[in-house]
């Protein structure tokens, strides 16, 4: 073990009291940021100096952030406590929106919620106490603490949103969600008493072991087949908190006994395509995400959609898009890859698939509008266009799959294309 020497410090050591306090926010924020982190801090800082705010912010860095999912965590914490002169206007406003004069028009930045939870820990604002008033005035107290379900406000929060908390009771709301399908009928027929159909071959047998007469005619019915489930999910920058709840949502459909898929396979993209399928069989979901996010290395990197779907139609579409498989993408569609016919491979992807259903979390705005041109090349080549930023969205997103004729918002926007 590490030995440290004595720390020289001045007599009020201010500095390190707030990097200590910094910390304490990070830990309550997620980042595992124990004693250790914290001396090493003040050590690096007492080496680096605290002239530069950037060598400053990237000193601590080093010190506190060891996953990439944590940048945008530790970027707001820093901006609210180191940057920010107004960072407790800030923090208040994003706690208590309804407090006037404080929440800003304006919306909240990736993390902000939970790096305000956390540098508040708790803590609420003094309300100013009302002036008495008369003795024949009437007061009326109306208690609306418990007149919305917690749950109901949850299924439509933004996930990009919620503060540590939320994102934990939203966890286990995504654990509980089902994701049925239909099957798919056959050409190929089961024994059943009432089928629709008769069975010849069954009907001749028997006949054959009573002397050659046909007592009875048996009757089949087309045999069912369920379809495989094949995930695309984006995980670049833009994406990685959608992406988190989303593969969540998705581990839950993979380990749901009797949900009707054949199989459920999930990949990976970002400025590559990872398969991370064998990751969701393992039955806890926390070890599960943790090895498919260690397998897949562009977590919060670029975008390069193009590319990776070339490399699933090249290499895994035969193998995993047999039997009438139901594809879902998930991206922005923020393509910043320049090389890869992107249209071209959307094509593609949509001939192979039964269905291809596309969730998009900037679809929950309502001035969206299809100017990208990434989005302006995928969209004719997908069968439903939905928004995928909510509990609720995904909630909705079992109706979809189970009716063919859904298209989502695809009708909407390719008129504005067309335009």
């Amino acid at each position: 073990m590490a030995e440290y020497a004595p720390i020289e410090l001045p007599d009020n050591p201010r500095l390190a009291q707030n990097i200590t306090h910094f910390a304490r926010a990070l830990r309550r924020a997620g980042l595992p940021v124990g004693t250790g982190r914290v001396i090493d801090a003040i050590r690096a800082v007492e080496a680096a100096g605290f002239t530069e705010k950037r060598d400053f912010f990237w000193v601590l860095h080093a010190c506190f952030v060891s996953r990439p999912e944590h940048r945008a965590t530790f970027a707001q914490i820093f901006r609210l406590y180191w940057r920010d002169p107004r960072y407790l206007e800030h923090m208040m406003s994003m706690m208590l929106p309804a407090i006037r004069g404080v929440q800003e028009e304006r919306v909240a930045q990736s993390a902000e919620k939970r790096a305000a939870e956390a540098l508040l820990d708790g803590m609420a604002p003094e309300m100013p106490e009302q002036e008495e008033r008369e003795d024949d005035e009437v007061r009326i107290e109306i208690d609306a603490s418990q007149t919305v379900s917690e749950e109901e406000r949850l299924r439509s929060l933004d996930f990009e949103q919620m503060s540590t908390s939320e994102i934990a009771e939203a966890k286990r709301m995504l654990a509980r969600l089902k994701l049925p399908v239909k099957p798919i009928p056959t050409r190929r027929g089961m024994a059943a008493l009432r089928g629709a159909r008769a069975d010849w071959r069954r009907t001749i047998r028997a006949a054959m072991r009573q002397g050659g007469e046909i007592r009875s005619i048996a009757r089949q019915t087309p045999r069912p087949r369920w379809p495989n489930l094949v995930v695309l999910c984006d995980i670049s920058g833009s994406m990685s908190q959608y992406s988190r709840m989303v593969l969540h949502f998705l581990h839950a459909v993979a380990n749901e006994k009797g949900a009707g898929w054949a199989k459920v396979h999930a990949f990976t993209f970002g400025t590559r395509l990872t398969n991370i399928t064998r990751h969701l069989a393992t039955r806890d979901v926390d070890q599960a995400l943790k090895s498919a996010g260690a397998e897949a290395q562009d977590w919060e990197g670029g975008t390069r959609i193009g590319s990776s779907l070339h490399v699933f139609n090249r290499d895994w579409s035969r193998r995993v898009m047999g039997q009438g498989a139901v594809v879902l993408l998930i991206t922005d569609g923020l393509d910043r890859d320049t090389s890869g016919d992107l249209e071209r491979e959307m094509e593609r992807l949509h001939l192979s698939a039964r269905r291809l259903i596309w969730l998009n979390p900037l679809l929950r705005w309502d001035g969206f509008a299809p100017k990208a041109a990434g989005i302006r090349a995928m969209l004719p080549h997908v069968d439903s266009f939905r928004a995928g930023h909510s509990i609720a969205s995904l909630e909705a997103l079992a109706a979809a799959i189970s009716t063919p004729e859904d298209m989502g918002e695809k009708v909407r926007l390719m008129r504005l294309i067309e335009d």
